[in-house]
């Protein structure tokens, strides 16, 4: 198993704007298919891929993800760019 780093950094508290219930089951089934388990319901834990976040939607438009752990080799932009690629694929169906 590679080396984890705690964020203490930067991650913590990626937003998202204009979360509908269909853009939050999309986001909730890429980040399946990618290999990150997510927790049912609208907040709970994403882990997966040497990443742990906690993560939390308001059920209507608000989403907030807060990375707490992820691999040594890879960055806070690195997870939040995924992310967002995520939300921009479920924007277009």
């Amino acid at each position: 198993m590679g080396e984890r780093k705690l964020d203490s950094e930067g991650c913590q508290g990626i937003k998202f704007k204009n979360v509908t219930p269909d853009i939050f089951s999309c986001m909730k089934k890429k980040l399946q298919d990618y290999g990150i388990e997510t927790s049912p319901g609208n907040s709970g834990i994403l882990e997966g891929n040497g990443i742990v976040a906690y993560f939390s939607w308001d059920g209507e438009a608000n989403l907030v993800i807060e990375v707490q752990e992820r691999p040594l080799t890879t960055y806070c932009g690195q997870v939040s760019g995924k992310l967002r690629a995520f939300l921009r694929e479920c924007h277009e169906y």
